[in-house]
């Protein structure tokens, strides 16, 4: 293997006049070194042209300059985009991202989390996959390891950075009911057995802020909506793919549309969901907003490129990413104040997909 251009840490420390292990700690910042040697072999070092490897320095020092992500998929356009703002605020800073996928498996995810504390990642942001199953992450905050939550709520105690799904779907729900629809339906993931039961965790979430996943939160939002509005909530109407998947997404979709009960609106609950929906709808040749409408949850390039534009809740996605990697750095630096939850502004756009009845 080629040696490195440039001088290593011991020609530093020789030049200086020091021992290697002074060097090294005046270079990285840590340990005692009497400032006016830190000054000399800081000044040596750069009329030398000293380049520092960073990461072994930060092995020694006890983290590296790297923050890591435990994304739940990143294949999905909105963490794709999310990651971007997280990794953007890691690079001002002065640090580099190592990303990790855990597939929203709980034990993929306590796997990433594990790697990237063996790895000395200085913190970590995580899209939990399961919002109930989060022994690994409150360790991982207990040891004192900085930990930031984006779009999920758990009980951790933990920084969050999140929408308030409950509240978006509801709006949403609320403009197809006031624009006529009685048969409003709702694609959602609902992938767990505690999501599954979708009428007992919407009235027990708005009394106790018990955590849900995204995708109950907005079935919660898409009850109350209908409580509200005085209209009965068919159970055959809440669409459950029990994974993230535009596949399952487009298959749940094209056997609602050919069942007796088939809907004269249709919500998704996540980027995904909308994609596989809106497939299905094309597949079936069904005609927005004159057959179905129709409203998307994230608001992704395409939806403005079909025809009629389609209506969309709009997530700050790259925001809820920088906010997140802010969050994590004033922890890096030694913030200890209490978690903070940010819940960020969404907004409901009204295009061409929803008609009235």
């Amino acid at each position: 293997m080629r040696r490195p251009s440039g001088p290593s840490l011991t020609d530093v420390a020789k030049a200086a006049g020091v021992g290697t292990g002074t060097a090294g700690r005046a270079l990285g910042g840590y340990g005692k070194v009497r400032p006016s040697t830190r000054a000399h072999v800081l000044a040596v070092a750069e009329s030398m042209g000293y380049r520092p490897n960073r990461l072994a320095q930060g092995m020694i020092a006890g983290r590296t300059r790297t923050i890591g992500v435990v994304c739940a998929d990143v294949e999905s356009p909105f963490f794709s985009r999310m990651v971007r703002g997280i990794s953007d605020v890691a690079s001002e800073n002065g640090y580099g991202t190592l990303l990790t996928n855990s597939d929203e498996n709980v034990v993929l995810e306590r796997d990433a989390l594990e790697m990237l504390l063996e790895s000395r990642v200085a913190g970590v942001v995580v899209t939990p996959a399961d919002v109930h199953n989060v022994k690994h992450l409150k360790a991982a905050v207990a040891d004192g390891f900085p930990v930031v939550l984006a779009d999920r709520l758990t009980s951790v105690k933990a920084d969050s950075v999140l929408i308030d799904s409950v509240a978006a779907m509801h709006e949403a729900v609320t403009a197809l009911l006031k624009h006529g629809h009685r048969r409003v339906a709702i694609l959602a993931e609902l992938r767990s057995e505690r999501d599954l039961a979708w009428q007992d965790e919407a009235g027990r979430s708005r009394r106790s802020g018990t955590p849900l996943s995204p995708s109950a939160a907005r079935v919660a939002g898409y009850i109350q909506a209908h409580i509200e509005a005085g209209v009965p909530v068919d159970p055959e109407l809440v669409r459950a793919t029990r994974e993230y998947s535009a596949e399952a997404a487009t298959a749940e979709t094209l056997e609602l549309l050919s069942s007796s009960c088939a809907p004269t609106a249709l919500i998704a609950a996540d980027d995904v969901m909308s994609i596989g929906a809106y497939r299905a709808i094309v597949d079936a040749r069904i005609r927005v907003p004159r057959d179905l409408s129709f409203v998307a949850f994230d608001d992704l390039p395409w939806l403005t490129l079909v025809k009629p534009q389609l209506s969309v809740v709009r997530q700050p996605v790259y925001e809820i990413g920088t906010r997140a990697a802010t969050l994590l750095f004033e922890r890096i630096n030694g913030n200890v104040a209490k978690p903070r939850r940010v819940v960020l502004p969404y907004e409901f756009i009204a295009r061409g997909s929803v008609a009235s009845l």
